[in-house]
This record gives structure tokens, sequence and C-alpha cells, in this order.
């Protein structure tokens, strides 16, 4: 028999209430009818009431012995996760101010509270980001005899024209989830993306240029303008078996390298530019984040009207503005291109948001000096922060062991761990609790002593993912700012349950937070923080480069993310995740293991069938639920495949099993054995061959491989298609064939023309 945590009594308030009145006739006989409004009756119902919360706090006595218990394995409930995203913040209106520094903690307004992480500056000036983005095939064909024309008004007749169009992207803030190709060749001409400082609009803009530039310029002490810029980078996911190594190649491999620069004013090429030095925070366009650089002492745009100078826009220009009001209030262009050799093919560079004035954010509230008791001289005291789910590396606590200065403690995982006179303590982050010393295992703190948080963040939750644009108002050094919120906020997780970390004491008490066997390999990617598993798959001695089986020393995990839904493309695992878990897993490994974390590889499939349905059902929802039944039970996660666990890795797609798959659908009378088909790299569906006349076709899967269930055709009759037509339900993208690094760049405006 499972044992399971008693309630000491289980008596609620009407129980209690019965419980007295049944006591009545034996007590007080002369008290015949207790009726509801009695004063007596009432005295009853406050008594049961009373004793309704006394058992409830006495039934809180096993949660408090398993919490004991917990802490006596070391087992901590995780605390909540703040969500994370990145703001951008500009001054709420026209007026040139100066500059305005943002601290760190500074206050972001919404459905939940959010605050900066970093410092960051707020100017005077707006952005908005432009890509020269070649001409469409349509436009081609309509703008032919203008485009003849245009390379003999350049006397660029010997040279390569590349014609482009001036076109925004990320308007207004938003982001672009599929992505913005800035590949060289493909989505731009030049591989830039280029960004237009504009000064407010004003009634005069040639002063307001000037007084915005000056604002940008260095301060009364010499020090230079700083910005912020957020990129979001689209994440790919990964190819089959994709992997990570250890080593310290493996980080650095997937980083793209860039250039940031800004114009200086000049129109000669060798000056027309100054490169910045860029503090960057997306870890080489790997994940979203901030980039701070810091801009020279003198900026400026050149010309922009084609009136003035002919070449505006055109050769290695920023990109002309056909829009004279903007035109009129540029202060200068900013872009970022990638850092490749000349000559080198085009690096696919693609960003799905981009945003000026940006600062990362989340969801944690700060609170500073706050006293939160005084000490008794005893060992092991406790103190209550006054708040939960707390940020472990940011909390500073303080001791005025003299009575009268505050002396930093330092924090320690465990205070097992700590030496008779060292001032340390430790935190249980999600109860928001330190524990200090005995005197033998780390110091107590004096009799009297003051005890205070000289700095704290809490918070977190699933309150803060928040959907784009939910965050608008910011407040800072009396300010108050405008919030743009492109991207939305995500890693907020609440705390974890009782009985959720009770769940984790077996598996600790297995590997010990070491990676040994296979179910430790499973259990520690599931807890790679700040990433959701969906499905993890361990192959020993199994090298992913290679497709190699029997390589000593190798251990290959495969990771799947979760997903809903069955509907094509199966779960494929991004770069991203790929690193989290490798870097989790990585410290964890004996020393000679060598590590892979890999995505899967899929093999497309299409199926035909044909069905008998029912005739009191309409064939059109028969035909849907088969199609549903033959997906889920193909799909790779649970409830997928024969035990309902996902599909098994390097199992058989069997057409006999998918047959008796569809004759468990409600309606169906009648199934034809169905037909399978494969698709190569063209697109093209193959009938799988059948092996045997009396024997149903089978796709054998190797041991790293799984099936996608591309396209499902049902049909009503006695024989399943032998064709399949269709393209599947995902398209398959043919490669930009690029123009090269053009000669000379052309601006041209399909609209007006």
């Amino acid at each position: 028999m499972p044992i399971t945590p008693p309630a000491l009594d289980d008596r609620g308030y009407d129980d209690l209430l019965a419980d007295l009145l049944a006591r009545i006739p034996a007590h007080t006989p002369e008290w015949t009818h207790a009726r509801a409004g009695d004063p007596g009756r009432t005295l009853l119902e406050l008594f049961a009431w009373l004793g309704k919360a006394l058992l409830y706090r006495v039934n809180l006595v096993p949660e408090k012995q398993r919490l004991a218990f917990l802490r006596l394995l070391g087992v901590e409930p995780r605390p909540a996760q703040a969500a994370r995203g990145v703001v951008c913040l500009a001054f709420d209106g026209d007026a040139v101010m100066d500059r305005l520094r943002v601290p760190a903690g500074a206050e972001v307004k919404g459905a939940a509270r959010f605050e900066t992480r970093r410092q960051s500056w707020v100017h005077p000036v707006t952005a908005e980001a432009y890509v020269k983005r070649p001409l469409r095939d349509d436009e081609r064909t309509r703008l032919g005899p203008l485009l003849d024309e245009l390379p003999a008004l350049y006397g660029a007749a010997q040279e390569q024209p590349v014609f482009y169009v001036t076109t925004p992207v990320f308007v207004d803030g938003a982001a672009q989830p599929p992505g913005v190709d800035l590949t060289r060749g493909a989505g731009t001409i030049d591989g830039c993306l280029w960004f237009a400082l504009l000064a407010p609009p004003s009634e005069d803009p040639e002063a307001t240029v000037k007084a915005v530039r000056e604002k940008l310029g260095p301060n009364l002490h010499g020090e230079h303008a700083r910005i912020t810029v957020g990129l979001a980078p689209t994440l790919t996911l990964a190819e089959p078996l994709d992997d990570l190594v250890t080593g310290a190649d493996a980080p650095t491999s997937v980083q793209v390298p860039t250039v940031w620069e800004v114009t200086t004013g000049s129109s000669a090429p060798e000056s027309m530019y100054v490169r910045l030095d860029p503090e960057d925070g997306t870890a080489g366009l790997t994940r979203a984040g901030v980039v701070g650089l810091t801009l020279p002492g003198t900026i400026g745009a050149p010309v922009n009207d084609a009136r003035k100078d002919l070449w505006a826009g055109t050769r290695g220009r920023p990109p002309r503005l056909d829009d004279e009001g903007r035109a009129r209030r540029l202060v200068a262009w900013l872009r970022i291109r990638l850092d490749t050799p000349a000559g080198d093919p085009p690096t696919d560079f693609s960003l799905s948001w981009a945003g000026f004035g940006a600062v990362e954010v989340d969801q944690r509230a700060t609170t500073f000096a706050r006293q939160i008791g005084q000490s008794t001289g005893l060992a092991d005291q406790e103190f209550v922060l006054g708040a939960t789910n707390l940020e472990p590396e940011t909390l500073r606590i303080e001791v005025a062991d003299d009575g009268v200065s505050f002396v930093e403690w330092q924090r320690i995982p465990d205070i097992a761990l700590a030496g008779r006179d060292q001032p340390v303590y430790a935190l249980r982050a999600e109860e928001g609790v330190i524990v200090f010393g005995d005197g033998v295992r780390g110091r107590v703190p004096p009799d009297g002593a003051r005890i205070r948080v000289a700095r704290m963040r809490a918070g977190g939750g699933e309150a803060g993912n928040l959907p784009p644009r939910s965050l608008k108002e910011a407040t800072a050094a009396g300010h108050k700012l405008k919030v743009t919120q492109g991207l939305a906020t995500s890693g907020g997780r609440d705390p974890e349950p009782l009985a959720e970390a009770e769940k984790r004491i077996p598996a600790l008490l297995r590997h010990r937070d070491r990676a040994v066997t296979e179910e430790d390999f499973r259990a520690l990617a599931v807890a790679a923080p700040a990433t959701r598993v969906g499905r993890v798959e361990v192959l020993p001695r199994f090298q992913p480069r290679r497709r190699a089986s029997g390589v000593p020393g190798v251990v290959t995990v495969m990771v799947l993310p979760p997903k809903s839904g069955t509907l094509p493309p199966a779960p494929r695992a991004d770069r991203v995740m790929l690193e989290r878990v490798h870097a989790h897993l990585a410290p964890r490994c004996p020393l000679a293991t060598e590590l892979y974390v890999c995505g899967c590889e899929y093999v497309p499939l299409g199926l035909t069938i044909a069905v008998v349905p029912d005739a009191g059902q309409d064939p059109v929802d028969v035909f849907a639920a088969v199609r549903a039944a033959l997906r889920a039970y193909l799909w790779p996660l649970a409830p997928g495949g024969p035990s309902e666990l996902g599909f098994p890795l390097g199992g058989a797609v069997r057409a006999r099993e998918l047959e008796v798959v569809a004759a468990r659908v409600p309606g169906v009378v009648g199934v034809t054995t169905p037909r399978l088909f494969l698709r190569d790299k063209g697109g093209t569906w193959t009938l799988v061959p059948v092996a045997h006349a009396c024997e149903p076709a089978q796709v054998t899967l190797r041991k790293w491989q799984l099936p996608e269930l591309l396209d499902v055709v049902v049909v009503t009759g006695s024989e399943s298609p032998t064709r399949l037509l269709t393209g599947g339900e995902r398209s398959v993208d043919g490669e930009a064939d690029g123009e090269g690094r053009p000669d000379i760049a052309i601006p041209v405006v399909p609209e007006v023309c």
C-alpha cells in the first residue's frame, strides 16, 4: 500500500457543528429547539468556526515535517523564475532634453512589476530601421524602361548596377517573428541594417538637428554619449543531429561577428564612417539582448537629397530617404553589418526585432536598507527577509557587529561548510529566509547586533509572461518615459510546489547531481535551467557527426522541445536549447566522457488510406478524425506511439499498425491497408515498395531517426491511392541566388515611378 501523508483531523465546519448539536440532548435536555439565530446556537457556530481554524493549523504539521525532510536532504523547492524581456525607452514629448541616465532598478509599469536590469541612457532622438531591399520580379518588370536608363544617369554603364528600395523594418518597434533576412545578396543588397537617427519634429528642423547633435556629443566633463540597441536574432532550428561538444570552440562556433559604424557627415568614403566598439549583450547574436555603443565626438549624416548630391544613397552610402520630412530631421546613420572577409560567401544574418534605446528588464522588485531584526546571540538563528522568491546573486546582508557600522556578510550554499569564524549565512530563496551559523560552523551574530538587507531583488511567476505592447510607461529620475515593447516577456515560472520538490528526491539520491547512467542524463537534461524539454533520449557510444555507433567514451543526448498539438512540423530543438542543456550537463559528466547534445533527424513521411465511414456519420468528420489519429500515433512526444510516450526512436513505421489505428477511430467500419511514401530533397514523393505480396510496406528507421508525417490523404473506397500529389503541409524553400557584391547600388522609388 502506498503511504500518503494523513490529515490528523479531516472534520470541517459542518461536521463540528453537527457534533455539537448532537450533544445537546445529553448535556442540556431542557434545550429542545436549537434553531438558527438562537443565541446558544450562535455560540456553537462560533466554536465550530474556531475549531476548524485550529484543525487547519494542526493539519499543516505533516507539511512542515516533509519540508524539514527535504532540507535534511539538501533539497529546497525551487523559487519562482522572473520573466525577462527587452524594451525601448524614449522621452515622452518632442522637447530637446539633455541625455538622461536611467539607473538599474528603474520601474517599468505593466500588468506585473518590472525593473531595468542595468544602467541605460535616454537621448532626445528616435530611430527607424531600414534595409536596402533588392527589387522584386514584379517591380523589375514594371520599372524595366526606367532601370535601363538609370545606369547611364549615374555614368555606370560599365559597372554592375544593383537596384534597391529603401524599406522600413520593425515599424513602430514591432517585431517580425519570421525574421528580416539581412543576408547580403538575398534579403538586402549590402548585408546591413540601417538606423536613421531622427531629431524630434519641430518648426525649425535645421536648428533642432544641430541641437540634438550637440546633445549627442561629449558633455562638459568630456564624457561621450552612450547609446543602446536591442537585437533579437531569428532563432534557427538545429540541423538534424546538429550537436554541441565539450571544449572551448563550441560556444564561439555559433556566434556571428558584426561591425557597428556611425556616419560622421563627411561625403568622402575614407571618413564617412567611424567604427564603434560594442559592448555586446547578445553573445554574438545567439540570443536577444542589448548592445551598448559609445558615440564619437562628431556625428552627422551625408547629403540625402539627390537634387543636391546625385550620388546620395548610392554605392556604400546610407540608404536614401525620399520622405522629405524625415530627411530634414536626419541626425546621423547607425548601421550593423557582418564582419566577413572580402570574397567570402554571404553568411546567414536574420533578425526578428531591433530597437533603439533598449534595456533589459525583468519581473522583480528591488528593496534597499530594510531592517530585519536583532541578534539574540544564539546559534542557528533564522530571519525572515519580508519577501519570497529572491534572486540570490543580488542579495546583500549586513550585520552591525559593533552596534554602529554595518559589515557585509557572505552567502554560502550550505552553512555546514563554513568555518568557525566565517561571517556567512545560508539563504532559502523560495521561502525568503536566511540562516546564520552556530559558532562551530559559521559565526554567530553578536547579541544585540542589528541585521539589515542592504539590497534585495525578489519576484517572478508566470504572471510576468506578457505579450508585446503590455509595458508602456517607465519612471526614472523624476521623468516619465515612453516604453516600446516589441518582444513578449518570457521565462517566468511559478515557484515549485512541495509535491514537485518531493518527486526530485529519488532522482537526486540516484545521481547525486552527477551524470553516470542513462537515467542520470535524462533527469539532469530535463532539469536544465531556463529551458523546457519535452523528450530526452540517451544514445551511448553514438557519434552524431559521423552517424557512427560503438565509439568508446561517447554519450549523445538527443533533446526535443515540448509542443502542443500534433500538426507538422514536428518539434525541433534550436541552438539556444542545445547550448543550455549542454552547459548544464557538461560539468556533471565524468572527465573522460565526450558529450554531444543534438536534435533529432526526421524522416519525412506521407501516406494514403481508404476508409469506409459509417452510414450515420459525416464523412468529412470521419476523415478529419482518421488524420488526427494517424498524426497522434506517429507524433514524437507523448502521448504518441504505441506506448503513449512518443513514437520510439529508431522504430519501424508499419502500414499494418497504421491500419489498426485508423480502424479504431469511431465512425470507421472498414479500412484498406495504407500506402507509405518517402520524400526526397527535391520534394518528390516516392511510394515505399512492398517486400512480399502478403506483407504490407514498412519504413525502418535508424537509431537516431523519428518519423515526421507531413501529408495524409484519406479517401472513400476499397483501395488507397498509389500517388501522393500534394506537396505536404510544409513548403520546401529553395536557396536564393545572391547577386554578389554590387559594384554600384542605385536607389529607386517604385511608388513614385
